[in-house]
């Protein structure tokens, strides 16, 4: 991500945010899941929707979470 990018995302979430290169919004969805799992984290309904709407377009992929303690 280039400090451009970067500065444009600045604390949006993924239902306001997603990078420029539509050939990265699956991996980036995948990122932001694993994230949010790892560290227990909650996502409100607009999230959750702009999630299931980026994995619509995206091969079924098994992600590998390793938990924080």
């Amino acid at each position: 991500m280039s400090a451009q990018q970067n500065r444009q995302k600045a604390d949006k979430d993924v239902a306001e945010w997603l990078p420029a290169d539509a050939g990265v919004h699956c991996r980036y969805a995948e990122d932001w899941v694993a994230v949010k799992t790892r560290w227990d984290l909650s996502a409100d309904p607009v999230e959750v929707l702009a999630l299931e709407r980026v994995a619509a377009g995206c091969p079924d992929e098994e992600i590998t979470v390793v938990l924080a303690r």
